[in-house]
């Protein structure tokens, strides 16, 4: 079976995002088909694509390797994130279907209901769902492919503290969904620009121990 690129790419994205290659490490293409049990075609293009997003680079006498973002480009891209969510907000308050508003209502109720109960990791992951939500609903695509690139970037260069009130979290997000259900276009990037201000301060620099093995990756073993 013939693996395509995009799935490739996505699998060294997530190796490059989790820690598995550190910055500045070497990315042979021999080496990354034989990981994940593909041909060097589909590894050739992935890393073409992982370098126009920003997580690859090509050196001199070195070949492909893992960029290296400085502290002030990942200050610039956390900057970036706090300005775009609420324009994407903005846009969802007109642009907005019954679809996405039943999602968006329904992750805030579950969001609420696992923060009563404490429940974290359901809480980050709902999170993420949410935002990801509140971009697609903006329908720019522009806008939802900045967004999606800006927070996988994020998740390599930072971690992110838990916040100490999560149920207020949750208000703030049913805020703003409330406002995009009215069409309130202001109301809703004024909201999503606070929860943005709040989040972003929860942000830390990563700073990822050395990987000591790459075992391999089998492809065909439902990897997303």
């Amino acid at each position: 079976m013939r693996i395509p690129a995009h799935a490739v790419c996505t699998a060294i994205r997530d190796d490059i995002v989790s820690g598995v290659f550190e910055p500045g490490g070497r990315l042979t293409e021999e080496v990354l088909a034989r990981r994940y049990g593909v041909s060097r075609v589909p590894v050739r293009e992935a890393l073409r694509t992982l370098e126009s997003e920003g997580f690859v680079t090509t050196r001199r006498h070195a070949g492909a390797c893992v960029a290296e973002p400085t502290a002030q480009e990942a200050a610039d891209l956390l900057e970036l994130r706090v300005l775009l969510e609420p324009l994407a907000a903005s846009r969802a308050a007109r642009r907005r279907t019954d679809a996405h508003l039943k999602v968006l209502r329904g992750l805030v109720r579950l969001g609420q209901e696992r923060a009563r109960r404490g429940q974290g990791e359901d809480l980050r992951a709902l999170g993420g769902w949410f935002h990801e939500t509140l971009a697609q609903a903006s329908g720019s695509p522009g806008l939802i492919a900045l967004l999606t690139q800006t927070r996988r970037k994020l998740a390599w260069m930072f971690v992110v503290e838990a916040p100490a009130r999560p149920a207020e979290s949750w208000a703030e997000r049913g805020a703003i969904v409330d406002a995009v259900a009215r069409g309130d276009a202001d109301r809703a990037r004024t909201l999503a620009a606070v929860h943005a201000d709040r989040a972003a301060a929860a942000h830390r620099p990563r700073r990822r121990p050395v990987s000591t093995s790459q075992p391999a990756v089998n492809m065909s073993g439902g990897r997303h």
